[in-house]
């Protein structure tokens, strides 16, 4: 009676969906010897090295991320693109097999069991500190669980992050064509805390192009921009106040200025 106990505590202890991990199962009091026992009676079902499911349970992607977060405390999390679809901002649907972003810090690591399984989706995994831990993040309900997610500013930064690689700068500028109502201490929290010259200087020139009210509020004399011209993408129009190249699409009449 006291082993039933026992598994009914662990299966109930996390949500449906969800995955244990070895680590956090041993912290609360299941050794090694009772998680095998478990394994061999057919309660938890391994999916890589570390980590197990409960039998029968259909586990996604977003549930693997949820253990990331809450048993393994790491600050991975969905952003850029994929927390803007999320909260109804991406623009385009994309196409064929599904795609997440994910960030987290610079000197953290995916466990081997969540990079190597198949979610079924290409994950694109960014590690990086060009924003501070935790600022601009919000919680999203996802099935029966939530699992934080970056909130639409610092979503939107991230994308722009990526600019140079595969985001498309101007489905870029009409996402935020659409944020008319930012809260400017946020978005200025947010760019005090970036360490990415190209991100601050394309975004305050696509807010400004935006004619968006939050952007009087802004205290550009706190932003750290650099010296120097940056060429975001060739051939494109020279921003003078910004000294960065944009896409000619951004300009009227494709002129610099």
């Amino acid at each position: 009676m006291k082993n039933q106990s026992k598994i009914n505590k662990l299966l109930h202890s996390q949500p449906y969906g969800t995955i244990f991990t070895s680590g956090w199962m041993l912290r609360n009091g299941y050794s090694h010897a009772l998680q095998q026992r478990y394994k061999e009676s057919g309660w938890l079902v391994p999916i890589g090295n570390g980590a197990s499911k409960r039998f029968g349970d259909e586990v996604s992607v977003e549930g693997a991320l949820y253990t990331l977060q809450k048993q393994m405390e790491l600050s991975v999390h969905i952003g850029g693109k994929s927390a803007l679809a999320i909260m109804g901002r991406s623009h385009y649907l994309q196409m064929g097999k599904s795609r997440l972003v994910l960030f987290s810090r610079a000197d953290e690591k995916l466990p081997k069991w969540f990079a190597e399984y198949d979610w079924e989706v290409t994950i694109d995994y960014n590690s990086s500190n060009f924003l501070e831990d935790e600022i601009g993040m919000v919680e999203s309900n996802i099935q029966n669980f939530r699992v934080r997610i970056s909130g639409e500013i610092r979503a939107l930064l991230e994308c722009l992050y990526l600019s140079s690689r595969d985001q498309n700068i101007i489905e870029c500028y009409e996402i935020l064509e659409g944020m008319s109502n930012l809260r400017p201490q946020l978005v200025q929290k947010l760019l005090e805390g970036c360490n990415s010259v190209k991100v601050k200087r394309l975004f305050l020139f696509m807010a400004e192009k935006a004619g968006h009210a939050w952007v009087k509020y802004l205290k550009q004399d706190c932003l750290d921009l650099g010296s120097g011209k940056r060429s975001i993408v060739p051939n494109g129009a020279y921003v003078k106040k910004y000294q960065i190249t944009v896409p000619k699409e951004l300009m009227k009449n494709g002129e610099s200025i």
